[in-house]
């Protein structure tokens, strides 16, 4: 195939042909020493559809012509279905790979990872001159197209021989010895790629479908690949400098630039379904009646210019509460948590001319048909807000008076306090009369009086690793910010927001610590066993609830994203056969098995949001209205009959940080727990 023969013919063909094309999407989601990609698998799937979507691009939804091929085991098993696309490809071979990227130190080269891959084991990979030797030497296609999704993906096109120039030489050798070549990448040679939801597709790939679907307003009937890389570039880049990852692409021979999937912005196309079956008697007998009544209703109500059925959904919107989304396949009957209602009534709200914000604890006084709890503030100077909910199906908050935090001699703290975490301590001597309240200042934990606010005693002791420099690695502002007790009182567990300088993360995991604490209720607390456990792809630990006291506690992960916005998820994780890591200057690739496992209870983009008008106060995530800043939260007891007989109510408040951006949400759920 040579130059000569091959510019004309792609020249005088104006699009990529879906019918005589073949196309490969392989994707690792699953493995067993790199972090697992959950948004791989969301990748294969919506890719996919789009592309045999004949509104889109109309590729034969058959596993000839498109063929999905999810975690490969083999080298063999990645290559082999590439070229059994590429014997069949006429017009247009397409390879699309999402995964780990890894580069190979000593080669300077791209590495596509499999299930098994291990780091700095090339062997264990797939090199991506393999690929590209699988594209170029196979089939008669006219052209043929990489896309890649995975970190350091632009390496596959600026080979590098040194740490410091770019051989030009090497660069080409990419796809570009094939006549009529495209590659388009997620990332430069030296930046990651990101996947910021697990419960959706990666940042590169969900751009490229949104294009795909959405189209674009002042674009060409017909998109080409080129039209699509440089919107789904433009995307990423305007969450730069949070999200560093500019896409790279290389088009040769004018691939680039053929028509390849319908603008849907300029041009949409009617899906027409299957034709309409013989009406049945009684089908042909109701059929004039219901005519002559819709239309007279729709006189009635003036909706000559809206269907009925819109105009039903606009004046009676779905609620914003039902079953979220459940975490894995296999609990697709079994949903493990269930929305049941969400206030913004203390929003931007002020009792006795203080206004609230800033809450960060949530802790239950009483239940009953009117929950009532404490609210803890972070702002200075510290105060607790006694609050009423409501009910957990039905939540109606409202706040008393203020109770400021004091020391003993009854003088405010001088310093801005950033409480973030509160107990009532229940039984002992003091039983419902004081609070434990962790402060990132400090860091401390401290016993107060909930009537006056007064400090009672000494601050509790904390470890030396555990504050901050030059004492220990604690990250500044990111210490404790959580803090639970046992229900019979023998252990509290304080958890630090984010991982300690000396521990860091496991490819992008932050290693969270947590502190127990073994004493009475209302009596002295030391500080006996650290535990620790990986938190979600860039989450922090926000707060912790404990179940029981057999170790089982809820963890409150946390991530905010400019551009994004805010990521809510919610782990039970055991500690009951977790190592005791207090002895470990660092926890960095320590053996997981010290871990305390962890298992996902609900991720809060993933609960419906009900209809138009449904959410009063849109937050300030983008991606779903419901989401904002969660951090206080707490349980309560089992219900004991009704729908929800043996599930738990639990409350989220979100933090508004005093910003007329965020909001001060109550959120009221069900949820189901393992034993």
């Amino acid at each position: 195939m040579t130059g000569t023969a091959q510019t004309p013919m792609v020249g005088s063909l104006g699009r990529i042909d879906p019918e005589r094309s073949a196309c490969v999407l392989i994707g690792v989601d699953n493995y067993a020493h790199l972090d697992p990609l959950r948004s791989v698998k969301h990748n294969l799937t919506d890719l996919r559809a789009a592309l045999t979507d004949p509104d889109v691009w109309g590729i034969p939804d058959d596993q000839k012509r498109i063929r999905s091929v999810p975690n490969p085991t083999s080298p063999a098993d990645l290559v082999r279905p590439i070229r059994q696309a590429a014997e069949l490809a006429e017009d247009t071979l397409i390879v699309y790979y999402a995964g780990h990227g890894l580069i190979d130190r000593h080669e300077r080269q791209l590495l596509l990872t499999l299930p098994d891959s291990v780091e700095d084991q090339p062997d264990t990979c797939v090199r991506s001159s393999d690929v590209r030797r699988a594209i170029r030497d196979t089939g008669s296609a006219l052209r043929r197209v990489l896309i890649l999704d995975c970190c350091f993906s632009g390496q596959v096109l600026t080979e590098m021989t040194d740490g410091h120039r770019q051989d030009v030489e090497t660069a080409l050798r990419t796809l570009h010895d094939v006549e009529g070549a495209y590659v388009m990448t997620s990332a430069p040679r030296d930046r990651p790629s990101h996947a910021p939801d697990p419960k959706r597709c990666t940042l590169f790939t969900g751009a490229l479908v949104d294009v795909m679907r959405q189209g674009l307003a002042d674009g060409p009937e017909m998109l080409s690949l080129r039209d699509l890389f440089q919107e789904v570039r433009k995307r990423i880049v305007a969450i730069r400098p949070e999200v560093p990852q500019e896409p790279q692409d290389e088009d040769h021979n004018g691939v680039g630039g053929l028509g390849f999937v319908h603008n849907a912005a300029v041009s949409p196309r009617r899906i027409m379904g299957p034709p309409p079956s013989p009406p049945t008697r009684w089908q042909r007998i109701r059929t004039p009646v219901l005519s002559v009544t819709a239309g007279a209703l729709g006189l009635v109500l003036g909706l000559g210019t809206q269907p009925l059925v819109h105009w039903w959904h606009d004046t009676h919107p779905a609620a914003a509460g039902g079953p979220c989304a459940v975490p894995s396949p296999s609990d697709a009957a079994a949903p493990r948590a269930v929305l049941l209602d969400h206030s913004d009534k203390l929003n931007k709200a002020n009792v006795d001319y203080e206004k609230i914000y800033g809450l960060s604890a949530l802790a239950l006084v009483s239940q009953g048909k009117d929950v009532k709890a404490l609210a803890l503030a972070d702002n200075s100077p510290g105060r607790v807000w006694p609050l009423t909910l409501g009910s957990p199906l039905d939540l109606s908050p409202g706040a008393d008076t203020a109770v400021p935090l004091r020391h003993a001699d009854g003088k405010l703290f001088d310093n801005w306090y950033d409480g973030e975490a509160m107990v009532i301590e229940r039984g002992g001597r003091t039983d419902g009369r004081t609070m434990l309240i962790a402060a990132e200042t400090g860091p401390a934990i401290r016993r107060f009086d909930i009537a006056t606010g007064r400090q009672i005693g000494k601050d509790f002791p904390i470890r030396k690793e555990l504050r901050y420099w030059p004492q220990g690695s604690a990250q500044t502002g990111r210490s404790i910010e959580s803090l639970t007790a046992s229900p019979d009182g023998r252990h509290l567990y304080a958890g630090w927001e984010a991982p300690l300088a000396e521990d860091g993360d496991q490819r992008g995991r932050g290693i969270i610590r947590i502190q127990r604490y073994a004493g009475t209720s209302g009596g002295s607390y030391t500080p006996d066993w650290q535990y620790a456990f990986l938190a979600d792809d860039g989450m922090y630990l926000s707060e912790l609830t404990a179940i029981d006291d057999d170790g089982h506690l809820l963890a409150l992960e946390r991530q905010y994203t400019a551009g994004l916005g805010t990521a809510i998820r919610i782990v039970q994780l055991s500690v009951a056969d977790a190592a005791d890591v207090t002895g470990m200057t660092s926890l960095w690739h320590q053996p997981a098995k010290i871990l305390a496992g962890t298992e996902l209870v609900v991720d809060l983009s993933t609960c419906p949001v009900g209809g138009p008008g449904q959410i009063a106060v849109p937050s300030s995530s983008p991606q779903n209205p419901l989401v904002d800043n969660a951090e206080g939260m707490a349980i309560g007891t089992p219900w004991t009959s009704g729908r929800y007989k043996g599930w738990r109510p639990l409350y989220l408040v979100s933090d508004d940080n005093d910003s007329g951006d965020q909001i001060t949400r109550l959120y009221s759920f069900a949820v189901k727990l393992r034993p």
